[in-house]
């Protein structure tokens, strides 16, 4: 079977209910998505949708209060916390739309920190190479610019070298040229890494550049897109 046609995670029916007092919030209702090695999806849809607790289920940061997940047929929803804390670090890289960097540490220092949870880390100055910050490896998050801060976030994710990515509005605290770039890198450690990657974002114009759209509403899916031909991120405006 060809890398792209194999299937990576699985949700079955995943339903997630919180109580807030005496009501009940169904976050997500009913949810079945398949994720395959090596694809790039872009999950829309408007603040409430279900977009956030959807990637904190992919992640493992959460789990459904109904239905069930699989990671290559292994059933997470079954796993204990340990197994869970090993998903987290080994298989995930997870970036955020603030940055999360620790302010006392370097961009160097903020990366080897994510490379000392896995076993197999790629190469610290090789990673912050790889996303042009090859100049500012010394530099505290105080003298980096947003986007070299989120390029930094982006190479503390990639330096477990983790099968799947998965981006909360990663561009939503950057100027549109930065966004771009960032998309543009996103889109480059898909393409050449065969890492799997998911872009939630409500900006819908970034949909073009998945290989499938993921449309969401009132915490359900309520469509999925094949895309032939994605765009490249320089092709997108907004």
């Amino acid at each position: 079977m060809a890398e792209e046609e194999t299937v990576l995670l699985e949700l079955r029916e995943v339903s997630r209910f919180y109580r807030m007092g005496e009501v009940t919030v169904e976050a997500l209702k009913d949810v079945s998505l398949v994720l395959r090695a090596g694809e790039l999806v872009v999950v829309l849809g408007p603040s409430g949708s279900g977009k956030s607790t959807l990637l904190n289920i992919l992640g493992g940061m959460d789990l459904p209060t109904q239905g069930q997940v699989f990671w290559k047929g292994e059933e997470l929803t079954r796993a204990g916390e340990s197994r869970l804390t090993r998903y987290r670090r080994e298989e995930v890289g997870f970036i955020f739309q603030f940055f999360n960097l620790i302010p006392d540490l370097t961009a160097r220092e903020n990366v080897e920190l994510a490379a000392a949870l896995v076993e197999d880390p790629l190469p610290v100055e090789e990673v912050l190479e790889e996303v042009g910050l090859k100049e500012q490896m010394d530099h505290f998050p105080s003298q980096l610019s947003g986007g070299e801060q989120q390029r930094v976030a982006i190479a503390r994710a990639l330096v477990k070298n983790p099968r799947l990515l998965l981006c909360d509005e990663p561009t939503g605290a950057l100027d549109y040229q930065m966004g771009k770039t960032v998309l543009g890198l996103l889109a480059r450690v898909n393409r050449e890494r065969s890492t799997t990657v998911v872009i939630v974002t409500h900006n819908t114009a970034i949909g073009a550049m998945g290989k499938r759209m993921v449309r969401m509403r009132s915490g359900q899916i309520a469509e999925i897109t094949e895309n032939a031909s994605p765009l490249p991120p320089e092709r997108i405006e907004w």
